[in-house]
């Protein structure tokens, strides 16, 4: 139910019956050439999406958000892979985010209505018999809050500092993907953020799915594999970023990074956010618009 990547009952069905779940398809963003993107080359948003280790701890800090919601919680605890397949579930998420920032405007847009067509089927109540149903807009507008938090806010504590200024243009650049995700509500600045989150503050719940969330995301093999070192790093680092109310809220335990921890993912994100990855999609979609593949990494490009 988290925006980018939810999965239908079909595909849960047809993965519990001994098959593979259905296949996002594979992508080349260097094509078609001089192809626009959802987002300029120059948005914040390109650089935020390029680095794997403030993605790792925003999206995590992303999904405690939203599990705190119980709507959005039963949604996605019942109706996607999350409880048996947490890893592919968490790469389709990251597609779909790649796709709705760096692939041509066409295919986000195609990507993007999918995604669309497939919450239409995810309804139902919670446990308390509160019904929901993932199209309603005030949750996507929840979540579309949540992940631009915690994705902008861990690659501005661990990857490059940003300014007000620059989280208000974020929000902003984020409204054409927003409302195509149906979040019509979503945030425009950053205190449109910090009202929506206040406005949340009494509907936030704890739950033993939170925490079985956060078991699942230290233990599966979820980063890339220069990266596992640091992958329970990276859960603690993104509890620690939540509010301090949230925190409470949830019930969760709050482990301080200790220094030489927080140098590590530092370090890993500095170094991850200079040095390009040759065929990823940031690399790819500056190609497709005749910017070196460089472009977002060193020069005129970098923040």
């Amino acid at each position: 139910m988290d925006q980018p990547g939810a999965m239908t009952r079909e595909d849960n069905e047809a993965a519990g019956r001994g098959g593979a779940p259905r296949r996002w398809p594979e992508l080349d963003y260097s094509q078609p050439p001089g192809a626009p993107a959802l987002y300029a080359p120059d948005s914040i948003a390109w650089h935020v999406f390029k680095n794997p280790v403030s993605l790792f701890i925003g999206g995590v800090a992303a999904v405690l958000l939203e599990f705190g919601e119980p709507r959005v919680r039963s949604g996605v605890w019942g109706h996607s892979m999350f409880p048996y397949d947490p890893i592919t579930r968490m790469r389709r998420t990251g597609h779909v985010a790649h796709v709705s920032t760096y692939a041509p405007r066409e295919v986000a847009e195609r990507v993007i209505a999918r995604v669309v067509r497939m919450h239409e089927r995810v309804r139902g109540e919670t446990p308390d018999g509160v019904p929901y149903h993932a199209n309603d807009p005030a949750l996507l507008n929840w979540v579309q809050a949540t992940v631009g938090y915690g994705f902008m806010e861990a690659y501005a504590a661990y990857a490059h500092p940003l300014t007000d200024a620059q989280r208000d243009r974020f929000y902003r650049e984020t409204q054409p993907a927003a409302r195509l995700f149906g979040a019509t509500g979503a945030p425009r600045s950053l205190a449109e953020q910090r009202e929506q989150f206040n406005a949340m503050r009494g509907a936030l719940e704890p739950h033993p799915i939170v925490l079985e969330f956060l078991g699942i995301v230290t233990r599966a093999p979820a980063v890339p594999r220069p990266l596992a070192g640091l992958q329970g790093a990276m859960v603690r680092a993104a509890v620690e970023l939540l509010p301090d109310w949230v925190i409470a809220r949830l019930e969760l335990r709050r482990d301080t990074l200790p220094a030489w921890e927080r140098r590590l993912l530092r370090g890993a994100a500095r170094l991850l956010d200079r040095v390009p990855v040759p065929g990823s999609p940031p690399v790819q979609a500056s190609r497709r618009l005749g910017l070196p593949g460089s472009y977002l990494y060193v020069g005129r490009g970098r923040l």
